[in-house]
């Protein structure tokens, strides 16, 4: 019998734990998302994570100092993938590492050789084709497509092809059609994900919706998702887990509307999914809402949102189950960019006996991948250490 039942994978996307030794190479200098957004704020108010000893894995968190007896293992963990994308970040915690950065447009706007190729294929024109906020570029480009039609093109730091269109301009069956035909032409250029953006609303109000759909790059070796599917066992994606992974690895998939919302199907998941496998969430709204947004207020709220779920997600947990929480890369709120942070992230473990455990720093995601494919008797990444025996006592 294997040591593991279940593994729960929480991702709360963008929650960067302090600069990683190499945030120089990606101008993240001095970034630390937990620790700049608590001085910002006067002090976070998180009592469960506290407890769980997220003060302990940070020592520089206004609000929450470490405690004596951790109710979870806790470290922290550092990517050692190119990029600091939410991609590659998934693959990582997943047990794959991405030695190729995908292909960034940051500074030129897409070539005209890959948009003119979608606007023949998909029989439209775009506006826009530069780097800019989501919710900035809407704005200034709104007028124009609601007076057009054409879709708007932008792009970031990350590797990302992003179309924006308002729902009454163009329908979401429609801009999901462009958005797969974009991710055709994408491939040949190694751009990571295409993203549909759609919005409602009026000029000088117009509104982001949660109908948001990732079309990424599938992954370019097994996970261990793909090796629990395999083997017959549950893989249950919620958020936009699926759209990161391509939908490869996943033997079912539910799309949520917010944080919160991905908090209720975790929780319901956990108590009603009680069969061999594994649960991966990923939690977007501290990235999309308050990250991207240089919102410190609004991204303390969405980790008390998050800190109010944790007892309960702990309560919920089988004798073997084990409850992984942790992040993808950083987004410091308070650095006068809208862009990823290359940070360490937390890694807090629950379940069995992993209370009190300290994980120190962890060389790299994969580690999660590795501890889970060892607890459910799968074949382990190809890079990765198990710390399976530090938090089953076994």
């Amino acid at each position: 019998m294997s040591v593991l039942n279940r593994a729960v994978i929480v991702v709360m996307d963008s929650v960067g734990a302090g600069e990683a030794p190499d945030a120089a190479d990606y101008g993240d200098e001095g970034s630390d998302t937990l620790g700049h957004t608590a001085q910002v704020v006067g002090g976070l108010d998180l009592p469960n994570l506290q407890a769980a000893g997220l003060g302990n894995l940070h020592g520089s968190i206004l609000g929450v100092p470490p405690v004596e007896h951790p109710t979870m293992a806790f470290g922290r963990n550092h990517e050692v993938s190119e990029g600091k994308d939410s991609t590659t970040g998934h693959w990582e915690i997943a047990g794959i590492v991405t030695t190729e950065a995908q292909a960034t447009f940051t500074d030129t706007g897409f070539p005209p050789k890959l948009v003119e190729s979608i606007e023949l294929e998909a029989g439209v024109t775009f506006i826009g084709n530069y780097a800019a906020s989501g919710t900035v570029i809407i704005d200034e480009l709104g007028p124009e497509h609601l007076a057009t039609g054409n879709p708007i093109l932008y792009t970031s730091a990350d590797s990302v092809f992003q179309i924006a269109a308002h729902t009454d301009v163009i329908p979401l069956e429609r801009l999901y059609e462009i958005c797969r035909i974009a991710r055709k032409h994408c491939n040949d250029f190694n751009i990571g994900r295409v993203i549909a953006r759609p919005f409602i609303g009026e000029p000088g109000a117009f509104k982001r919706t949660y109908d948001r759909h990732d079309l990424a790059m599938p992954p370019h070796s097994l996970t261990v998702l793909d090796n629990a599917k395999a083997a017959g066992l549950s893989v249950f994606g919620i958020g936009k887990i699926e759209d990161l992974f391509a939908g490869r690895g996943l033997t079912e998939a539910v799309h949520t509307e917010g944080d919160r919302d991905g908090l209720e199907k975790t929780l319901a998941a956990i108590r009603e999914r009680t069969e061999p496998g594994i649960i991966f969430t990923n939690l977007v709204d501290l990235d999309m809402t308050y990250g991207h947004r240089e919102n410190p207020q609004g991204y303390a709220e969405g980790l008390e949102l998050i800190d109010s779920y944790l007892p309960d997600l702990l309560d919920a947990l089988g004798e073997r189950d084990l409850l992984f929480i942790t992040a993808d890369h950083g987004n410091d709120p308070t650095d006068g960019d809208t862009d990823h942070t290359r940070e360490y992230v937390p890694l807090l473990v629950g379940g069995m006996n992993a209370a009190g455990v300290d994980l120190g720093i962890r060389g790299q995601y994969c580690d999660v991948a590795a501890t889970i494919a060892e607890g459910l008797d799968l074949p382990l990444p190809f890079q990765g250490e198990s710390f399976l025996a530090e938090v089953t006592g076994s």
